[in-house]
């Protein structure tokens, strides 16, 4: 009896003990978290997907599946930068591994928020000048990625419309007031048109809704051409713009293709979509250890000119053939 009793208490005492166990054997086995990776992007979703989707693209390359090894989190300004500090707060509170900051100025919004969490910029603007990054070559932060507008380019876009209407032609620049990038922009162009002693007119918008009207007042005063200005906002209702441009047979020059694949004139800079893929190799290196401050920030390899040639022939004007051979795309 007493050996029953005592093979009792020894069962009980091992069941017990394996009841505790396998639970903490089965959290122990559980598979790590996969890391979070968030995105502020200060343009549209659906408008934006051509572009901000080369992210998922180059995170492929890398052999990331998501779902599967990243969680992914988005947050979308629809244009309207004045909403990116609380989307910003938004990701923070999260806690991702990563941000994805579209532009400049979404750094800057997620900037006020993490001095700590990672952000790596599908396209910066003078990072240096507004405070993002201590120097380009070693950026010291939190804060790496890619520039897109290049020094002098917003002066070629500008040399690029006096070359289609000619010399003493009125030209009219369409800026984003609320864009801090789009002042530095400004700022080229106009030491390019002092040089080549070309007059430029500037129209300001704060919002999507004054964009196309103010095109068609652009058309009204008699510019014979309008540079719009790298700017989410634009690129997000880039359709209405070459829209209304269309209707007054406005020529327009642009940073982006986007603008011109969806009906605009020319455009000269870089791929966005490509931005976005290589932000890929950014995070990669970050999962894997490195710290922002020591991933320089890299600049383009390559600009690219497209013409929409069906454009011009639909406003009546002819390109002339040394920019039609210089062209990387012409779109018939």
């Amino acid at each position: 009896m007493a050996s029953y009793i005592g093979r009792r208490k020894f069962l009980a005492t091992f069941l017990g003990g394996a009841a505790v166990a396998w639970p903490l054997a089965a959290r122990a086995q559980q598979p790590p978290k996969p890391p979070l990776i968030g995105l502020l992007a200060a343009g549209y979703k659906a408008a934006g997907e051509r572009y901000y989707g080369g992210f998922q693209g180059g995170m492929r390359e890398f052999g990331y599946v998501e779902g599967r090894d990243y969680v992914f989190e988005s947050r979308y300004a629809d244009g309207d930068s004045t909403r990116l500090p609380v989307l910003a707060e938004e990701l923070v509170r999260l806690k991702p591994d990563v941000i994805i900051a579209s532009n400049t100025a979404a750094a800057l919004a997620i900037k006020q928020s993490t001095t700590s969490t990672p952000i790596v910029v599908g396209s910066l603007n003078d990072p240096v000048g507004f405070g993002l990054v201590v120097s380009e070559a070693r950026p010291g932060t939190n804060v790496t990625g890619m520039r897109t507008n290049l020094e002098g380019l917003p002066g070629k876009q500008l040399e690029l419309a006096r070359e289609v209407v000619g010399p003493v032609a009125k030209i009219a620049v369409l800026f984003n007031a609320k864009n801090p990038s789009n002042v530095w922009q400004r700022q080229d162009v106009e030491k390019t048109a002092a040089r080549l002693g070309v007059a430029v007119v500037p129209f300001s918008v704060q919002t999507a809704d004054e964009a196309g009207p103010t095109v068609q007042t652009i058309g009204r005063e008699g510019a014979s051409i309008v540079v719009v200005f790298a700017d989410a906002m634009f690129l997000s209702i880039r359709r209405q713009i070459a829209a209304y441009a269309l209707a007054s047979r406005l020529p327009t020059v642009y940073a982006w293709r986007e603008h011109v694949d969806d009906g605009g004139l020319i455009s000269y800079g870089t791929d966005l979509r490509e931005r976005f893929r290589r932000t890929a190799y950014f995070v990669d290196k970050i999962l894997k250890g490195t710290k922002p401050a020591d991933l320089p920030i890299e600049f383009p390899t390559k600009l690219e000119l497209v013409i929409n040639l069906t454009t011009a022939k639909a406003i009546g004007l002819t390109l002339p053939p040394t920019l039609l051979a210089r062209a990387d795309e012409v779109i018939e």
